[in-house]
């Protein structure tokens, strides 16, 4: 969607035509609902944040200013929704166990698919461990495509600050992942997606 069709769209939906926010909701619906899923790591926990997105979307959409694109604006609200119910599940409990059920296996075989099954459960697990914050870069970052600039404007903080966090994440990260890399005979992992 070229920009002016896009700022077309966001004002007839701040003018309150429910159909132009219908269409907003599918436009980012999905990308909106994979940044929760991959935050909050929990399939109805990442429906809950969606839903939370665009109810606040529908309240503060009259007052956007579009001071930045309206993607660059749902993925700060996804991340700060889905940071937010973080922190308040790890002040609840101290505990949760992962559900992967909903993750689909490219690998071709039933060998590869198991191998395939048990490194994404590892990433899943070492993304979890990472802090809510690096977390949220690593997923913006590396399986979002969004740049070390995006993800300054979704987080609110300096450009140096994503890169030394993101630098941070992912040695966390390898060390989590560090047994993985000495079991596979190519001494990788692979995409992260």
């Amino acid at each position: 969607m070229s920009d002016a069709d896009e700022q077309a769209l966001l004002d007839r939906a701040r003018a309150g035509d429910p159909a132009a926010f219908d269409e907003v909701v599918d436009l980012y619906e999905r990308r909106v609902f994979a940044v929760a899923m991959r935050i909050v790591r929990n399939h109805e926990d990442a429906r809950d944040v969606t839903q939370e997105v665009f109810v606040t979307a529908l309240r503060a959409l009259k007052g956007f200013r579009g001071d930045a694109q309206l993607s660059t604006w749902f993925h700060r609200v996804a991340v700060n929704a889905s940071l937010d119910l973080v922190r308040k599940r790890k002040r609840r409990e101290h505990s949760s166990v992962d559900d992967l059920s909903d993750q689909p296996s490219a690998a071709p075989g039933p060998e590869a698919e198991a191998i395939a099954s048990v490194r994404a459960r590892e990433v899943h697990r070492a993304l979890g461990a990472l802090p809510p914050e690096q977390r949220a870069l690593i997923v913006m970052h590396d399986l979002q495509d969004l740049d070390y600039a995006e993800c300054a404007e979704v987080l609110g903080i300096p450009l140096g600050t994503v890169k030394s966090r993101l630098h941070r994440a992912r040695l966390a990260l390898a060390r989590e992942l560090g047994h993985l890399r000495e079991a596979e005979p190519s001494g990788g992992l692979g995409p992260l997606r």
